[in-house]
């Protein structure tokens, strides 16, 4: 089996290392990189829409030497994902959307963290005011489980408590990606049935944060996709079933090698 550039993207909020377990489970073949999206982590780059994270993802190939890599994204960095991938479709190998934002993906909550007066109190008593509550509780369950079994069964507590921005406050960039997604929600499908490489979807039927039925419309909207289920782990995919989670990214890259031997053997 050949090689493959990885590049894994997180959600909203999150940070790279949310790949961690991910990484260390996959094959030395499987060159990963987990980079901070805008506004995240280490990043210098304020945080904003699709437009502004897919043009980071190019830059930070480009700056890598990556002349085409497979893409995966977790919730809104499967968003982005599918962006540089219709941006750029000679840069994109394939796609990897775990739980990933698209068609219909859209509650009651995303229009209300995004509205005018609410979205900027939500985010600032979410991301600002609060987050050492959470880093308490999670301290009082890991001392109990572990660190490593603490985060993967509570990975809620740790994302409010340890999601953070080197560069400015956080709850600007959780406002900002909120407001964008609500714009550019309805653009979504038309992204996804511009892309024509190889998909892979991952999800658990049962996510309370992005709704299954955005997985099954991105599965119509995808023309060349596959789609396999993870029951039980939630909505944050790399941290509750990093197993999982690698096994999906190792066979579909194996699928796609083999794929790629069959075309070159039917070549005359």
């Amino acid at each position: 089996m050949r090689s493959h550039d990885l590049v894994l993207l997180h959600g909203q909020p999150g940070l790279g290392a949310d790949w961690q377990q991910v990484e260390a489970r996959l094959p030395v073949r499987i060159r990963a990189v987990a980079p901070d999206r805008p506004g995240h982590g280490s990043s210098r780059l304020a945080g904003g829409g699709m437009d502004i994270n897919a043009a980071a993802v190019l830059e930070d190939l480009d700056a890598r030497g990556i002349e085409r890599a497979v893409l995966a994204g977790h919730s809104y960095g499967g968003g982005v994902a599918l962006n540089v991938a219709a941006r750029a479709p000679d840069r994109v190998e394939a796609l990897i959307l775990l739980a990933s934002v698209g068609p219909d993906c859209l509650t009651g909550w995303d229009r209300l963290l995004a509205a005018p007066v609410t979205g900027p109190g939500c985010a600032l008593f979410a991301w600002k005011l609060t987050p050492w509550f959470a880093r308490f509780r999670l301290r009082r369950i890991a001392s109990r489980l572990g660190s490593e079994l603490a985060v993967r069964r509570y990975v809620n507590w740790y994302v409010w408590g340890y999601t953070r921005w080197e560069h400015g406050p956080l709850w600007r960039t959780f406002l900002a990606e909120q407001r964008a997604l609500v714009r550019e929600a309805d653009h979504l499908a038309a992204v996804a049935a511009s892309v024509g490489v190889p998909v892979l979807l991952v999800s658990d039927p049962n996510d309370t944060v992005v709704p299954f039925r955005t997985t099954v419309a991105l599965s119509k909207s995808l023309p060349d996709t596959r789609l396999h289920l993870i029951e039980g782990a939630g909505h944050h995919l790399p941290m509750r079933a990093p197993d999982r989670v690698a096994e999906e990214i190792v066979a579909f890259l194996d699928s796609l090698d083999a794929r790629s031997g069959l075309n070159q053997a039917s070549e005359p």
